[in-house]
């Protein structure tokens, strides 16, 4: 079995999320650190154009977006599960909302004048640095306003009120043992604890708190370096899984072996260009060949993605 290949850097909030799922699940790993900031021509080159962190590659099959990646992780070693059959829908839901709403509110505070102070003297950044990180940022976002600092402050301590009311006295959202959405909801909130000037807005919700410790000790599970170029050579080496069973649900009138072009629906509009091989009713697929990478298959997840034909 193809090992697993985890690209991210120590500090982007989703690589935490991943990095925790292995860990739930005790999967070794292998770890390429990747650039915070474009250019990403390594990325680049088994993706095809998308340059979100993380994405994880097994063999020549990039998987993009953490919320296909847990579905992938599901698969390779259901237990212990991340979708309880009672709760699975439910699961999906507050993470959906946590991956989104909850991030992009999150991030607006985290970066408020005093956070973005705190932040970039943490990762020992100076100004030119962070001007670049900042413009990087600004890019991914399109040109879309970010909320004002004080509205998402006031939204984060909402929303924190919330997630404490849904702990109570039980150790994890939906009772004894993570899942998805524990997952989901603590990696924003990590993110901002790690900034100094910021990390006291948890002060009203202790039991958040201490829930985030207990999610913080689940760990990393085992991971080994591997050099970006190595991991291209791995693609390289490899063929793509063949695409079987249900590959088709149709929704756009695009035939499979189309030229299409997959892009996020918001933040990071890069768009990957490729052969669609599968549109299932949960992911789609793209063939693309690179010069260095070889054939690879790139998947995306339905929810959140666009699917559009190639223009000629």
């Amino acid at each position: 079995m193809s090992e697993l290949i985890l690209h991210h850097y120590p500090i982007s909030p989703f690589a935490e999320k991943a990095r925790l799922v292995l860990g739930f699940k005790q999967l070794a790993w292998r770890s390429v650190h990747i650039p915070s900031i474009m250019p990403k021509p390594d990325v680049q080159a088994l993706t095809g154009g998308y340059r979100r962190t993380p994405f994880l590659q097994v063999g020549a099959d990039i998987y993009c977006d953490t919320a296909l990646m847990c579905d992938v992780l599901e698969h390779r070693q259901p237990t212990p599960t991340l979708y309880p059959e009672q709760h699975k829908g439910a699961a999906r839901i507050v993470a959906q909302w946590a991956d989104s709403t909850l991030f992009t509110t999150s991030m607006a505070y985290n970066f408020s004048a005093k956070g973005a102070v705190s932040f970039f003297q943490a990762q020992g950044m100076g100004p030119d640095e962070a001007k670049a990180f900042g413009a990087d940022r600004g890019a991914m976002r399109g040109g879309a306003p970010r909320m004002y600092p004080g509205d998402a402050a006031a939204a984060c301590k909402s929303y924190l009120r919330r997630i404490a009311n849904m702990l109570g006295e039980q150790p994890f959202l939906f009772g004894a043992a993570p899942c998805l959405a524990d997952f989901s909801v603590y990696h924003p909130l990590w993110f901002t604890r790690a900034i100094p000037a910021v990390a006291n807005l948890f002060d009203a919700t202790p039991n958040v708190l201490a829930w985030m410790d207990r999610m913080a000790a689940i760990g990393h599970g085992t991971s080994t370096p591997l050099s970006a170029t190595d991991a291209i050579a791995v693609a390289a080496a490899s063929q793509p899984l063949p695409v079987d069973g249900e590959v088709f649900q149709d929704e756009h009138g695009i035939p499979l072996g189309s030229a299409v072009t997959v892009t996020a629906e918001s933040f990071g509009l890069e768009p990957t260009a490729g052969e669609l091989v599968a549109a299932t009713r949960m992911h789609y697929t793209l063939r693309r060949t690179d010069a260095r990478a070889g054939t690879v298959h790139v998947h995306f997840p339905r929810v959140g993605f666009v699917l559009k034909k190639a223009e000629a």
